[in-house]
C-alpha cells in the first residue's frame, strides 16, 4: 500500500499513542500532544515536541491550529497563530522533520504541560501556486530553515 499523507513517530519516540488522531468522525483536525513534560515560564515562548512527522502529497500542506481551550484552560496560546508544515519538511537532515508547537505563556505562573497532553490540531489542507511560479530550491534544514 502507498502512503497518501499521515503521520509516523521521529526517532527517539516509540509511543505509538503520541500519533495523531481525530476524535470524532467529523473532526477537521487531527490532534497532535505534547511528547514530553514541558513547562513554559510566564511570558515565554517555548517549541514543545510532539515526537512525529508529516509526510503528504505534492501540492498539499499541514496546518496547525490552536486547540480552542489552550487559552481559556491553560493560558497558552500557539504564538504564530498558524504553523505550516511543508511537505519537504518530513525526514528533512536536519532534524527528521520533527513538529513542534510554538507555545506561548500569557500566564502570570509557569504552566506545565504533560507528556500526551493535547496540544495544537493538524489540518491538511490543498494549497495553489501562482503563475509563473518558479521555486525549485531544496529544504537542506529544519525548523525555520526556509529561505535561508
Amino acid at each position: 500500500m502507498s502512503k497518501i499523507r499521515g503521520f509516523e513517530l521521529v526517532s527517539g519516540f516509540t509511543d505509538e499513542g503520541l500519533l495523531p488522531r481525530r476524535e470524532t468522525a467529523h473532526a477537521a483536525g487531527y490532534d497532535l500532544k505534547a511528547a514530553e513534560q514541558t513547562e513554559i515560564a510566564p511570558g515565554a515562548i517555548v517549541l514543545v515536541p510532539t515526537g512525529v512527522k508529516a509526510y503528504m502529497q505534492a501540492g498539499e500542506v499541514l496546518c496547525l491550529y490552536d486547540r480552542s481551550s489552550n487559552p481559556r484552560k491553560k493560558g497558552l496560546v500557539l504564538i504564530n497563530s498558524v504553523g505550516i508544515i511543508d511537505g519537504d519538511y518530513y525526514n528533512n537532515p536536519a532534524n527528521e522533520g520533527h513538529i513542534f508547537a510554538q507555545m506561548q505563556n500569557i500566564t502570570e505562573t509557569a504552566v506545565v504541560i504533560e507528556a500526551g497532553e493535547r496540544l495544537v490540531q493538524g489540518i491538511f489542507m490543498p494549497f495553489l501556486v501562482a503563475d509563473g511560479d518558479t521555486a525549485d530550491g531544496i529544504r537542506t534544514g529544519g525548523f525555520g530553515s526556509t529561505g535561508k
